[in-house]
């Protein structure tokens, strides 16, 4: 049967309407602004070697054959999450197959029935997901606003149950706008009204804290309950690990469903994250480094361009100049990539109507010749 019910339709049409449709999109050879590859891990050649000598000392199988649960916790598993676990400084590490199913079997199997969930307004669409798949009540605060947090809190805490637990969740480096909430100050507000802080690490993972995380690089271990990590971005593989305690692992073992009903990653997936690993220990140094000069470069080349003001304050990779409505955002990137810079228009609905942007992801591997000639030709796209 090939025709969708009128409803789909419908929804389609909209969608077109709106100028928000999705295709999938072709592979290109464009200059890269556009991937989460921020240290150029994906393309490097000492990792598949890496990998493949891992393989043959393990387990040379090509597939998981089953759920970690059931036949597929394979012996990497064991060595990736010892070492997550030291890594990160954190007492425990459970791989999931991906930042999505990380935070989905989260936040879907932990907050109870009478919990509170306080999730700042910009948070992954994974994230809300989980949160709805649960039985906790949920409620929204202002982006990176802690006043607000702090407003919320103690009203939720004045109406609510003696032995509702809160869980407050945030990024260290949000995907849409590239910048980081007060983490010092919001761990603070946790501790002093016994919340539970989770933090979300997935744009930070590998970059900040010597290849590390930010709440490494903050020294915020013994105050946050739970952190995600993943190995797509930075890292330039796949999959993701929640870090927090023996108890909490122990827990999501037998309770988050994203864990449980899958087929687990298979063993070359797993060798790729420790030989990842390896291969950023030894040149960390230097690509994090020319990661965080593109980075000032971009930022410096902006305001001598005087184009600063509708960029979103960031220090991060991810940088982000809004221009409103689907149609003129769609145009100026389809322009960019004309001229060979891989540019990507961020839409509402993924972003809220009025705020659709380009997000500029910077790497490692830039040069500051092609972040010159593509922040001229967005100036020229930006002028009235």
């Amino acid at each position: 049967m090939e025709k969708l019910p009128q409803k789909l339709e419908n929804k389609l049409r909209v969608r077109l309407a709106q100028d928000a449709f999705r295709r999938l999109p072709s592979y290109t050879d464009r200059i890269d602004f556009s991937s989460n590859d921020y240290l150029g891990l994906a393309q490097n050649d000492d990792i598949t070697r890496l990998t493949l000598e891992l393989l043959h000392s393990t387990n040379n199988a090509n597939g998981a054959t089953g759920s970690r649960l059931l036949s597929g916790n394979h012996n990497g598993y064991k060595e990736l999450e010892s070492f997550l676990a030291v890594h990160h400084r954190a007492k425990a590490a459970l791989v999931f197959n991906s930042g999505y199913d990380a935070n989905v079997g989260f936040f879907s199997a932990v907050p109870q029935r009478g919990d509170i969930v306080l999730y700042d307004e910009l948070i992954h669409a994974s994230i809300r997901d989980g949160i709805q798949m649960g039985h906790a009540k949920s409620y929204k605060f202002a982006h990176n606003d802690l006043g607000d947090l702090k407003r919320r809190v103690e009203s939720l805490q004045a109406q609510s149950a003696e032995d509702a637990d809160i869980y407050i969740v945030t990024e260290s480096v949000f995907s849409m706008d590239g910048d980081t909430p007060d983490l010092l100050e919001m761990a603070k507000l946790c501790e002093d009204h016994s919340c539970y802080l989770i933090i979300d690490e997935a744009h930070a993972t590998g970059i900040f804290g010597e290849g590390r995380d930010m709440v490494c690089a903050l020294e915020l271990e013994e105050k946050v309950f739970a952190r995600l990590i993943t190995f797509g971005k930075a890292m330039g593989c796949h999959g993701a690990a929640i870090l927090g305690s023996e108890a909490l692992k122990d827990y999501l073992v037998n309770f988050a469903r994203s864990l449980i009903y899958t087929t687990a990653l298979s063993p070359h997936s797993v060798a790729t994250i420790r030989a990842a690993y390896q291969v950023l220990g030894q040149m960390g140094p230097i690509v994090n480094k020319q990661l965080f000069e593109n980075i000032g470069f971009f930022k410096e080349e902006c305001k001598k361009l005087g184009i600063s003001d509708p960029f979103v304050e960031s220090n991060s990779a991810i940088q982000c100049v809004v221009v409103s409505g689907n149609g003129k955002v769609k145009q100026i990137s389809a322009h960019l990539q004309e001229k060979g810079f891989e540019v990507k228009p961020i839409l509402s609905p993924t972003v809220k109507e009025g705020s659709e942007r380009l997000r500029f992801c910077l790497h490692s591997f830039n040069t500051t010749e092609e972040i010159s000639r593509v922040l001229l030709l967005l100036k020229k796209e930006l002028q009235p």
